[in-house]
């Protein structure tokens, strides 16, 4: 599962939770990594030295204007992390006990390497509008930090075009939860011998 930041892929994953799937999410991978007492904040203060770190964690806002600044900076970034949350991302597949796995993947487009790592591409889609409402509401960026961070990913029409499967999260929660949980039956049948 993708989509763009703020189209509501954490609310998609909650809701295939609750029916019994298995969700494996790289970003909670990441923060758990990042945060306090994580395999790569070491990596990080090597790598970017004290001022990228705070309190035992990674000091997100300094890292985040430091790699839309510094493409170089991303890549070392990269480097580092991505390895560590594919490692981790396929750990917890192996281990998943619900009837199939939805890998939450927010650059799933734009990493090759983790297409070929699923069966089906499933996009969580909504008008930018409210990508830019619902990040600036729950993280206090400005509009055009959010604007700054979806210029950076891969447009809406090319993360649609790759989309098996397209979850409208423009509307409310009971309209997500309808759209999962016909999801849900469908993957049933996929994920069935």
């Amino acid at each position: 599962m993708t989509g763009g930041i703020g189209s509501g892929k954490s609310a998609a994953a909650d809701e295939f939770a609750a029916l019994g799937a298995t969700v494996v999410d790289t970003d909670a991978i990441a923060h758990e990594l990042t945060g306090k007492g994580g395999a790569a904040v070491a990596g990080i203060e090597r790598i970017f030295g004290k001022d990228f770190i705070a309190e035992g964690s990674l000091n997100r806002k300094h890292m985040r204007d430091r790699v839309f600044a510094d493409p170089a900076a991303k890549r070392s970034l990269e480097r580092l992390l991505h390895p560590m949350i594919r490692d981790e991302s396929a750990r917890r597949i192996a281990a998943a006990t619900g009837p199939y796995v939805v890998h939450v993947v927010p650059l799933l487009i734009e990493s090759p390497d983790y297409r070929g790592r699923v069966d089906r591409v499933l996009v969580v889609d909504c008008p930018e509008e409210a990508q830019v409402e619902r990040v600036r509401a729950r993280s206090g960026l400005s509009e055009d930090e959010v604007r700054r961070i979806m210029r950076s990913q891969v447009s809406r029409a090319e993360r649609l075009a790759a989309a098996d499967d397209v979850i409208d999260n423009g509307g409310s929660r009971d309209a997500l939860r309808r759209q999962v949980a016909a999801l849900h039956q469908k993957y049933l049948q996929f994920a069935r011998p």
